[in-house]
């Protein structure tokens, strides 16, 4: 009497593939190798670091070299979130530096409302302080 063998009683391996590419280890060089050229050829110069929404807007050179500075301080730093603080040692980085102290600048705006007022009250010369 023939022996009947049921449907799924055997095993059978199908292999596709030429070569096991999961056997094959390329050096830690060359992986760091083919990551980077992979990121020269797919990096462009975008604004992925600006917000989306804004996006239409063309920025002076001032605030492109500042949005560049901030990005380069949070990948160095690793914080996605930057402090005042920090924001502040971006922008001094730059050089930028304060070119007046508060007290002029009330001094000044105090000055500017005796002019406006003396102009408002049909004065044609504004009031030498």
């Amino acid at each position: 009497m023939p022996v009947s063998k049921k449907a799924g009683s055997q095993i059978v391996t199908v292999d596709r593939r030429t070569q096991n590419r999961r056997n094959k280890e390329a050096s830690e060089a060359e992986v760091k190798a083919m990551v980077a050229a992979e990121r020269r050829k797919d990096k462009v110069q975008r604004r992925r670091q600006i917000d989306p929404t804004t996006c239409e807007r063309d920025y002076s050179n001032d605030e492109v070299e500042f949005m560049k500075a901030l990005e380069q301080y949070k990948r160095t730093s690793g914080r996605m979130f930057p402090t005042c603080s920090e924001i502040l040692e971006v922008i001094r980085g730059l050089g930028y530096v304060r070119t007046s102290t508060t007290s002029q600048i009330e001094s000044t705006a105090e000055a500017l409302e005796q002019q406006l007022d003396s102009l408002v009250e049909g004065n044609t010369e504004p009031a030498k302080s």
